[in-house]
């Protein structure tokens, strides 16, 4: 292929990155694949082959969010953040992990906060939720893990007007992570001690966009 026709490729690709990034953003669209497709449609390249990857579009959506919602964002982040670590400490003997865009910094306005509990049996968190009066609707979710696709069991509940996924693996599954669907690596798990310092850092930001 020509520089020419590599170069035409590329801008392909980076506007569909930049179009399902926004799709994520203002939609609430939550599967890459589906914003993807999405994009290349609206942009008249349904028929294209050349579609980014999940980590050019988590790139592109983090660049929109820095670009069009800057304070929001970062007020908005930081909101997520302690209502996840609220949670976290309501389930803290479950070892709870926070994962997600609320973890890396691209969650927006539709996106929950996703909590990985570890546990004998999913049972023990439904009794912890219904002891401290909290509804919830129990879901399953589907990860990759161990180069295979696996199920497992869940909960989901509002808290602060926000919906917190709870996925529940089994006690030693703390020491292995499933697959990001971001990048096909390990996903990234952050402790409430974690998050506590993250909030520190988004506090700051916020704080220089009041000054």
């Amino acid at each position: 292929m020509s520089r020419a026709g590599d170069n035409k490729n590329q801008r392909m690709r980076i506007r569909i990155a930049q179009e399902a990034a926004r799709l994520m953003s203002e939609h609430g669209i939550r599967d890459y694949y589906t914003a993807k497709q999405k994009a290349a449609a609206q942009l008249g390249m349904a028929d294209s082959r050349n579609l980014p990857r999940n980590e050019e579009i988590e790139s592109a959506r983090m660049e929109y969010q820095r670009l069009f919602k800057a304070r929001q964002q970062s007020e908005h982040l930081r909101y997520l953040r302690q209502t996840a670590l609220q949670a976290m400490q309501l389930l803290t003997r479950y070892n709870p992990r926070l994962v997600g865009p609320v973890l890396t910094g691209s969650a927006g306005e539709y996106d929950a906060i996703t909590l990985h509990l570890f546990a004998d049996t999913p049972e023990e968190i439904a009794f912890t939720l219904m002891e401290n009066a909290i509804p919830f609707r129990t879901d399953e979710y589907r990860m990759r893990l161990n180069g295979g696709e696996r199920s497992f069991p869940g909960y989901r509940f509002i808290r602060e007007n926000t919906d917190i996924e709870l996925i529940i693996f089994p006690s030693s599954g703390i020491r292995q992570a499933p697959t990001s669907p971001v990048d096909g690596k390990p996903m990234r798990r952050a402790s409430s001690r974690k998050v506590e310092e993250l909030l520190e850092d988004t506090l700051s930001d916020v704080g220089e966009f009041r000054e």
